[in-house]
């Protein structure tokens, strides 16, 4: 079985706990308007490379040392990684095995039927929320946040350690009372062990230009470190968890 994928980093802080190799998956079904790796979309893009399982196993264990030491492992990014379910379950077997620790960064707006392929054999799953209003998710991504929504309840009912991550884009996602509801969700599943609000910003915005496409947020400015501290106060109290 093979896998297509964008890229790897193999030595990132930022996507899990400890120091973590991130398989970033070719192809996504969403068209996120602060995406910042568009060239991820296209499911069949040149720029993506094939690996086996074992290729990327062999990547794997040249990193175990520092897995070991900062309680770190392997995290499936994208694109939407659960795109390639199939593989993402083969290289997770083989990493239970081995005592890597695994994780998937997914957006859930994916068939619960993917989902399932991979959660035996997943520790950790970053959830990205879009948006907790469904009209406001279509404007964002695309598409309605059902599926996403519906997919946290599932991984909770598994009892599987998830992470939340928010972007907080300024007049799009930032608004209190979605907040509120992000936070009551997020407080009421047992399972949501951290949330994370993401300073929304413009850093991919060269590849919408190099890919012929338009930029529609172009003129929003970052939040403030106020306004993220103000927004980050409001839904650890909501939701009686860790805030980032």
């Amino acid at each position: 079985m093979k896998g297509r994928v964008h890229s790897i980093d193999t030595f990132s802080t930022l996507d899990g706990p400890g120091i973590r190799t991130v398989i970033f998956m070719q192809g996504c079904s969403l068209r996120c308007k602060y995406c910042h790796n568009p060239d991820t979309w296209d499911c069949e893009s040149k720029i993506a490379r094939e690996y086996t399982v074992d290729e990327i196993m062999q990547i794997l264990r040249r990193s175990q040392p520092y897995f070991i030491s900062s309680g770190g492992g392997v995290t499936f990014s994208g694109g939407e990684p659960l795109l390639q379910a199939e593989f993402i379950r083969e290289v997770f077997t083989v990493c239970r095995e081995e005592k890597i620790t695994t994780a998937i960064d997914s957006s859930l707006y994916i068939s619960s039927e993917k989902l399932r392929l991979v959660l035996s054999c997943t520790d950790l799953v970053l959830a990205d929320i879009k948006h907790m209003e469904n009209t406001l998710s279509r404007y964002i991504t695309g598409a309605g946040n059902s599926a996403n929504l519906r997919n946290l309840e599932l991984i909770n009912r598994e009892g599987i350690p998830i992470w939340i991550r928010y972007v907080i884009v300024p007049g799009i996602t930032d608004q209190p009372e979605h907040l509120q509801a992000m936070a009551n969700l997020a407080g009421n599943l047992s399972s949501v062990k951290r949330i994370d609000l993401l300073p929304y910003h413009a850093l991919g915005a060269h590849k919408w230009k190099l890919l012929g496409l338009d930029y529609e947020l172009a003129d929003i400015d970052p939040p403030s470190t106020e306004h993220m501290n103000s927004l980050r106060q409001l839904v650890a109290v909501a939701s009686h968890k860790p805030v980032f």
